[in-house]
Order: structure tokens, then C-alpha cells, then sequence
């Protein structure tokens, strides 16, 4: 069995490609949210890995819903996965508590590299 993901997106259909993706590249994907407050109560009830959240989201942002659920689960791994990030975001991040960055424009490969990375730190701790 894979790494545990959560994944997190506003977008409906950028959601289930990722989804999709993760899953036939081998992770289990154990829940899926579309805003900020509800990747806080998914996480809570399936207890991910890694949580993979986007940036812009109505409502509450990705940074917003890392920081409250940081809060709530303190060790909760979680990668900002956005097309829009410039160093004044990824510092915001930090601040949140998000543990990598990576740009959408970086792809898929990287994303699932950086999942396989945070878990086997996770399992190693």
C-alpha cells in the first residue's frame, strides 16, 4: 500500500486527474476535499501521510486551511501544490506550517516525488 494523500482542490476536475494519477502511480488516495475547511475535516477522518493542498481556494486558502489544520494535527505533513508561487508565497507557507512547495507547473513527477520523500521521513522518524 502506498502513501496515504489527501488531495485538495477547488477545481473539480484538476481534483480527479489528480486523483487518478496518484492512484495509478501507486498512492493511496484516501480522501479527496474541494475547499479549505472541508480538507480539515477530511484529514481529521482518514488520517493521511500527506495532505496535497492547492493554493487558491474561495473562502479560506490553501494557507489558511494549513495553518488551522496544522493547528489541529501538528506533525500533518502538507505540500502546497499551486500554480501560483513566487518566494513571497513560499514563505508564507513556511509560516504555516506547509513543508514543501511545489509549482504546478513542475508536474506531476515532482509532486510525487516530494509525497515519496515526506512519508519515508515520516516512516523513519
Amino acid at each position: 500500500m502506498g502513501a496515504k494523500v489527501v488531495v485538495v482542490d477547488d477545481t473539480e476536475h484538476v481534483r480527479a486527474m489528480l486523483v487518478e494519477m496518484l492512484q495509478i502511480d501507486g498512492f493511496t488516495v484516501v480522501g479527496e476535499a474541494g475547499s479549505g475547511p472541508q480538507a480539515i475535516l477530511v484529514a481529521d477522518q482518514h488520517d493521511p501521510d500527506v495532505v496535497v493542498m492547492d493554493y487558491q481556494m474561495p473562502g479560506m486558502d490553501g494557507l489558511e486551511a494549513a495553518r488551522r489544520l496544522r493547528a489541529r494535527r501538528p506533525h500533518q505533513p502538507i505540500i502546497l501544490y499551486t500554480a501560483y508561487l513566487d518566494p513571497s508565497i513560499e514563505r508564507r507557507a513556511r509560516e504555516a506550517g506547509v513543508a514543501l512547495c511545489v509549482g504546478k507547473v513542475e508536474g506531476l513527477t515532482q509532486l510525487e516525488r516530494h509525497i515519496s520523500e515526506l512519508t519515508r521521513e515520516i516512516h523513519l522518524a
